[in-house]
């Protein structure tokens, strides 16, 4: 005979804010500092009164481009990634300056890394991809309209550009192919965008 089951909360029943849950920052220190990330370890205490260490990652944020071209075809990087050691396929991308607009940014990204620009931009939402040790956030944009120009890339970058169908990026998350995060979410918000407009 099985257990039986807890009864499970629908998010209507849950409290209606979240102090039953916050850890408070007793003391925060500077680990290290790079040339855009600082490391952190913090002393903290728990909503049990128990106290905790909590190591991050401070990130001033980033965008991400999905450039779909008029067949609906997707434009790509095949890009190598050095914590992996090795290339991964991804859509374009690249970090904010301080200060800088999330949809300036994307267009500056999008110009220098493939040489497109586009003549119109949808927001399609925000992530959070590595939410248990990092502040980084990821504004997404879906650019339309391309047009063909000449990438400046940076001088420690190095990327191929290539065109992908819808199809293929799919098969490819499947399989495993593609694994990185926000390409895989934007490939489903894109499908969703464009089975709305179809509608």
């Amino acid at each position: 005979m099985s257990a039986p089951q807890k009864p499970v909360k629908v998010f209507s029943e849950l409290p209606e804010n979240d102090e039953h849950l916050k850890e408070h920052t007793l003391d925060s220190n500077l680990a290290y500092e790079g040339l855009f990330l600082k490391l952190y370890r913090d002393e903290v205490q728990l909503p049990n009164g128990k106290i905790a260490n909590r190591e991050y990652i401070k990130h001033p944020g980033a965008v991400a481009i999905v450039p779909l071209f008029n067949d609906h075809s997707v434009l790509l990087e095949r890009q190598f990634r050095y914590p992996l050691n090795r290339a991964i396929l991804e859509i374009p991308a690249g970090k904010l300056e301080f200060g800088e607009d999330p949809l300036e940014c994307a267009k500056r990204e999008l110009k220098e890394e493939t040489g497109f620009e586009a003549s119109e931009w949808v927001f399609l939402g925000k992530i959070h991809p590595v939410i248990s040790y990092s502040t980084e956030f990821i504004d997404i944009y879906l650019a339309k309209g391309l047009i063909q120009g000449s990438a400046k890339l940076d001088e420690e970058e190095f990327l191929d550009t290539f065109n992908a169908t819808m199809e293929e990026i799919s098969e490819w998350i499947k399989v495993g192919v593609i694994t990185d995060v926000k390409t895989i979410i934007s490939h489903y918000w894109l499908k969703d965008y464009l089975s709305k407009l179809s509608s």
